[in-house]
């Protein structure tokens, strides 16, 4: 009887590749999953921080992905107080 046996996919070895490219795919989507949850704006724990988003820094990135942008060098818009 077929199946996802290594029995079975030694007979059909063209489906090795299909079984890496899915299996890559889902271990790049639950990374990208996983890194989202890292943002300011997501808060799984409401009792520990009910606002994350107040304790992002200055220079600090919060985009995915910043091009040509140094943000140790950016200066906030807002006056000191």
């Amino acid at each position: 009887m077929q199946g996802l046996t290594l029995k079975s996919l030694r007979s059909h070895y063209a489906l090795v590749p299909l079984f890496v490219c899915v299996g890559g795919g889902a271990l790049f989507a639950t990374a990208y999953v996983l890194r989202l949850t890292q943002n300011a704006d997501a808060s799984w724990n409401r009792s520990k921080n009910p606002h994350p988003w107040q304790m992002i820094k200055d220079n600090q990135q919060t985009k995915f992905m910043a091009v040509k942008t140094d943000y140790k060098e950016l200066k906030h818009p807002r006056p000191d107080y």
